[in-house]
């Protein structure tokens, strides 16, 4: 394994870390419920669905702030170039996975991962044990096994 130092960014990891911490209490307190992205995703578009127009408005604005949140980056510094790797039918496959992931697993990565495990819950730990052994076994297959065929 070789570690790409330039890439190496301790700073603004812990920067970036510390924010969503503190985003997070901040939703609990404010809200008083789990900022998991999957569950408040669900509740806004069944907000929608159940014809309440805008529903949760603290739901929306949280979503329209992730969606607007690299323009602000664009703001302090360059944006990581994209680079994917794969064609459509993998991305839309990957996005059916990781759908079926999260209903499987009750909550999201975000969910269960960062607020999840603050609260010291053990489907947490157990789901955030499933995502590691996944995203390692897929990171297996695809380096050693997919390259040997």
């Amino acid at each position: 394994m070789h570690l790409d130092w330039n890439a190496f960014t301790p700073w603004a990891s812990l920067a970036g870390g510390l924010t969503i911490g503190a985003a997070t209490a901040l939703y609990v307190l404010g809200v008083g419920r789990i900022a998991g992205i999957a569950g408040i995703l669900a509740g806004a578009l069944r907000s929608v669905r159940r014809g309440q127009g805008a529903g949760n408005a603290v739901s929306w604005a949280f979503l329209i702030g992730l969606a607007l949140a690299p323009w602000a980056w664009r703001l302090a510094a360059p944006l990581p170039a994209i680079r994917i790797d794969v064609g459509v039918a993998g991305l839309i496959g990957a996005g059916l996975l990781v759908g079926v992931g999260v209903r499987l697993g009750n909550g999201c990565t975000s969910g269960h991962g960062v607020c999840g495990l603050s609260r010291l819950s053990l489907r947490s730990l157990v789901n955030v044990l499933a995502f590691m052994a996944a995203g390692a076994l897929t990171v297996f297959a695809m380096r050693h096994l997919a390259t040997a065929a």
